[in-house]
């Protein structure tokens, strides 16, 4: 897989460039690769989907803790879960910004049928089957609301 090999390649570059924050942090995602692929009933290889599910678990892991850290003022641990959350993005496609997925929901609204909340659910699937690891799932579900909601 070609992930793989490229944090391979990184970990190595790391190594040489003595960049300790970086080699953590694609030690954490070579590890929860390693486990996805050893799990029982695995396929003996990591799907790209299950690999960008993984990062974006490790991304939002990150992004949560720095978000506790800054709340109870340890500016220090923040800097830290950021500087790491950066480093997990670069492995991310890049994500869509308010009014591009914005036009995303609205045009897969419009082709699936979705005009009230009793649609939501069927609404979420389709969405978030077009935008796979494009948006957040919270900033995915608030658009979606609110153009169902009609507010």
């Amino acid at each position: 897989m070609e992930l793989q090999q490229r944090i391979d390649d990184d970990i190595k570059a790391a190594m040489l460039a003595r960049d300790k924050d970086r080699l953590n942090v694609l030690r954490a995602i070579k590890s929860a690769l390693l486990l996805e692929l050893t799990k029982e009933g695995g396929s003996h290889e990591v799907s790209s989907e299950a690999a960008l599910r993984i990062l974006q678990k490790l991304h939002k892991q990150r992004t949560e803790a720095a978000a506790i850290y800054h709340q109870q003022g340890r500016a220090d641990l923040a800097a830290e879960e950021d500087a790491q959350a950066a480093i997990l993005e670069s492995f991310l496609p890049a994500q869509l910004g308010g009014d591009e997925l914005e036009g995303v929901v609205k045009t897969v609204l419009t082709q699936v049928g979705a005009t009230s909340m009793k649609d939501m659910g069927r609404a979420m699937k389709a969405v978030n089957e077009k935008v796979a690891g494009r948006a957040d799932g919270s900033a995915v579900a608030a658009i979606v609301k609110k153009l169902l909601s009609g507010s």
